[in-house]
């Protein structure tokens, strides 16, 4: 049976640390942001935080594609809104759009590849079978 793909939203306060010298948002600060939304995203597929340190199998990114569209300055709220993409036998896609909430206004768009790796070997390994079955 054929569920909705996952989907979730975050929430960020733009804080001086996410910041350059002129009050607007590094580019590295977007991806922190991404990566807790996506954290979050996989927690909704099976993978929350405990269960990778148990089971030593972990997402790692093989790719990621963005796309700066707008700034983010100091202080701003931005909601980040996650969605399991596409998935083949190896790897799966997320992809993300970054909205700042005072206006709308759309800042990032995103799509990261991820494939699962078990730890410490660092052995990739084939998406669990149900996925496609679940979200295609």
């Amino acid at each position: 049976m054929t569920e909705a793909k996952p989907t979730i939203e975050t929430r960020e306060e733009v804080m001086f640390f996410d910041t350059d010298c002129g009050a607007v948002v590094h580019n590295l600060a977007y991806l922190r942001m991404i990566e807790t939304c996506r954290t979050r995203l996989a927690a909704l597929m099976g993978m929350d935080l405990r269960t990778m340190s148990e089971t030593q199998v972990f997402p790692v990114v093989v790719r990621t594609e963005i796309d700066y569209q707008r700034p983010a300055k100091l202080g701003d709220w931005i909601t980040i809104r996650g969605r399991l993409d596409e998935i083949s036998r190896a790897r799966f896609w997320c992809a993300f759009e970054m909205i700042r909430e005072s206006d709308g206004v759309t800042l990032v768009t995103a799509r990261q590849a991820l494939a699962l790796v078990a730890m410490p070997a660092g052995k990739p390994l084939r998406l669990p079978a149900d996925w496609a079955k679940r979200w295609e």
